[in-house]
């Protein structure tokens, strides 16, 4: 299941609650991290060896609408959850990555903030010559109300 990082809540109550912009990233940058971030957004990401976050754009297109998987029209639905309408491939590993537990959506491609984390459904350990890793469409959920 999914989870909000304090900067994410933090920025979520201001926006609705304190009338600030919310500032959402217009690319989420997806990482792959070797401990859990917690609320705090910390973890250790794997690095070296050809890695880096995958972006993927915020659009209708991109992540699904709260209605149902693959939709692509705005959120109808009542569960909250969303899920990405698109395939994320990471380059394949030039040197072993180590074991990844948790993915974390950032605002940048390098540093930057960590809004969401998740736990993988089973940690996977990436090492040199392995294929590229990736998620097929509607493996990724994010929940709002949890």
């Amino acid at each position: 299941m999914s989870a909000w990082t304090n900067y994410a809540e933090n920025k979520i109550i201001d926006a609705v609650f304190r009338g600030q912009a919310l500032g959402a990233p217009a690319t989420w940058y997806i990482g792959l991290v070797k401990t859990d971030p917690g609320e705090a957004g910390g973890g250790t990401e794997v690095s070296g060896g050809s890695y880096a976050r995958v972006s993927v754009a915020a659009s209708l297109a991109n992540w699904a609408g709260t209605q149902s998987a693959g939709s692509t029209v705005a959120s109808s639905g009542a569960g909250g959850t969303t899920s990405n309408n698109v395939l994320i491939q990471y380059p394949a590993p030039t040197a072993d990555w180590g074991q990844a537990t948790h993915l974390a959506l950032f605002d940048a491609l390098t540093g930057g903030n960590a809004w969401v984390y998740s736990p993988l459904t089973t940690p996977k350990t990436i090492n040199n010559g392995d294929s590229a890793p990736s998620f097929a469409i509607s493996a990724l959920t994010f929940q709002v109300d949890n």
